[in-house]
């Protein structure tokens, strides 16, 4: 199990790079995440405009990679996923997470990434005004909800070009990250 956050770093009432006021958070803090080493968290968040950023590194320079996992069962769904702002998650004839400047990295499992798209899906289904693309995101949503309860396969694929990224599996295959 990982162990708690070895140090910790927090600054209130910064000015907000969106909304120039002063009610930013800056938070970082370190971890020693088992099978992936020491890791650093660093969040913004701020409590006049919602602004939210996070982001974690590795603290060994790391080759880019690509992971991919076959979830073949509900006991997947436990499985560790540390992402960075950087990684792209693609899960075939699912989506995707993209990266990109809104991006942002956290730790999670294979279930937190299938309810994160969920909740994309769902989003899309309840309010889109094209009923073509509301079908589709039903459709979606049932898959997600399959792969979740072990009822359907899936393969989830994790690319990080800074190699700040990693599922924590025996069953994922890590491989050098090809350009």
């Amino acid at each position: 199990m990982a162990q708690m956050a070895e140090e910790m770093e927090v600054l209130e009432e910064q000015i907000c790079p969106v909304c120039s006021q002063k009610g930013l958070t800056l938070m970082d803090y370190q971890k020693d995440i088992p099978y992936f080493g020491k890791t650093y968290f660093f969040s913004m968040d701020c409590n006049k405009c919602g602004y939210h950023k996070a982001d974690i590194e590795n603290d060994e320079d790391k080759e880019p990679c690509k992971y991919t996992l076959e979830i073949t069962s509900e006991a997947d769904m436990k499985i560790r996923v540390a992402k960075s702002s950087n990684a792209t998650i693609k899960i075939p004839f699912v989506g995707d997470i993209e990266s990109g400047p809104s991006s942002n990295g956290y730790v999670t499992n294979v279930e937190g990434i299938l309810n994160r798209m969920q909740k994309q899906v769902e989003n899309i289904r309840d309010n889109s005004d094209d009923e073509e693309e509301r079908k589709k995101a039903k459709n979606l949503a049932k898959k997600i909800t399959k792969i979740l309860w072990g009822q359907e396969k899936a393969k989830l694929i994790l690319e990080d070009p800074t190699g700040n990224s990693a599922i924590i599996s025996d069953k994922a295959k890590k491989e050098k990250l090809k350009k």
